[in-house]
């Protein structure tokens, strides 16, 4: 991880990029290029999404590459480890979806008996 912040640093500080990054851009940024994921799926069936053609694969790859980089970027900046946020929020989620109740369900937590 450390890798990665270091060279979107060094990208972003060679291009004088920084003023442009604030939360709020980045945030937006984000929500754009996972759109931009999306949208490679839409109008698939389940069965099509899951054997995509290599160059569809290929595209698909690049944006999840954007998606990365961008929350990579929010998280530098907000001082947000993006690993450790995972593992906490995993560990909620452990115990808002037991095994018991959500194994094979779909439903949201508080549709649960």
């Amino acid at each position: 991880m450390k890798d990665l912040i270091d060279s979107i640093r060094q990208f972003s500080a060679e291009r004088e990029w920084q003023t442009f990054h604030s939360p709020k851009n980045l945030s937006m940024a984000l929500s754009i290029e996972a759109s931009e994921i999306m949208e490679h799926f839409q109008w698939l069936t389940c069965e099509q999404s899951q054997n995509l053609p290599e160059k569809k694969r290929r595209q698909v790859t690049e944006e999840i590459g954007d998606v990365m980089i961008y929350l990579t970027n929010l998280s530098d900046k907000l001082g947000v480890d993006p690993v450790e946020a995972a593992k906490e929020k995993l560990e909620k989620a452990k115990l808002r979806y037991p095994v018991e109740k959500a194994k094979g369900v779909a439903s949201k937590y508080n549709d649960f008996d």
